[in-house]
């Protein structure tokens, strides 16, 4: 009789994290309950075959992505409501940051299944950790807009946050995206976290704008990309001039309304008082 025969999973739905690039870093738990689940939901059947096949894993497993979410759910359901245990997992990392996963979870929840946690690996925590930057506050910012000029104004509006920013970058926009930071941001110290515990493992640290110069010259690089980007220095108040200045500035990019918008994340000053002034300096130009 083999340990799974002896010992069944409890039932539930089991959020399971896997490696994000060296294949020794799965925990036990993790290994043992992707040996025992009736069924393991994968990102990709392919990626998660590697895995198993290096931790001699014998399980059954069934895709589960954003493209047969909607069909695959109520069938996952069923499973569940039958006393089944399964465990769903990404390609890397932990499921459901910037992952599928997320409407499963919130319907196994509403349906009243047990829903658990094996955590471990998690590319976010691994690049804060290295990066060198504090810790104790950040803001995971998951994938930026594609389009420059939505990714300025999702840039405007994290710039006031009094934390480290984490944001997950593709490797043929780095340059790009570095370089709307460093307008948007400032010369803020930051890090560039690629191919994370892997063999070409690499951290390049400096201010937004030197990055942002190296990627540009040295072209995209190979791998999955972290990047890190310290908080904001506090800071005297700022005086009229300056808000002025920071709203002129947004005015000639954007509407009004995005201008006071973009002025007030940056700031923390009251809507209402920069939409007057906003006003005031619009009225003067006309």
């Amino acid at each position: 009789m083999n340990e799974k025969s002896r010992s069944p999973l409890a039932p539930g739905l089991y959020v399971t994290a896997t490696p994000i690039g060296n294949a020794g870093d799965i925990g036990l738990r993790a290994l043992d309950v992707l040996s025992r689940a009736d069924l393991v939901l994968c990102e990709d059947t392919r990626v998660t075959a590697k895995l198993f096949a290096i931790h001699h894993i014998e399980a059954r497993t069934a895709p589960y992505h954003d493209h047969n979410a909607a069909e695959m759910r109520p069938r996952i359901l069923k499973r569940l409501e039958a006393g089944e245990a399964i465990a769903l997992v990404s390609d890397a990392g932990t499921p459901l940051v910037s992952d599928p996963g997320l409407k499963l979870v919130r319907e196994a929840i509403a349906a009243g299944h047990t829903v658990t946690t094996v955590p471990g690996a998690s590319s976010v925590l691994a690049a804060l950790t290295l990066a060198g930057l504090p810790t104790d506050r950040f803001f995971f910012g998951g994938f930026l807009s594609a389009k420059q000029e939505a990714r300025r104004k999702e840039l405007a509006e994290l710039a006031a946050i009094p934390a480290t920013l984490v944001f997950l970058e593709s490797a043929n926009r780095l340059a790009a995206s570095l370089a709307d930071m460093a307008e948007t941001l400032g010369p803020r110290e930051a890090a560039v976290a690629r191919e994370l515990t892997k063999k070409f493992e690499e951290v390049r640290r400096g201010p937004l704008g030197e990055l942002a110069a190296h990627y540009r010259e040295a072209g995209a690089p190979k791998g999955e990309i972290v990047v890190v980007v310290g908080p904001p220095e506090k800071r005297a108040p700022l005086c009229a001039h300056e808000i002025d200045a920071m709203l002129e500035n947004a005015l000639r990019r954007s509407s009004l309304k995005d201008a006071v918008a973009e002025v007030v994340s940056m700031t923390g000053l009251p809507r209402r008082e920069i939409y007057a002034r906003a006003l005031e300096i619009a009225d003067a130009e006309k």
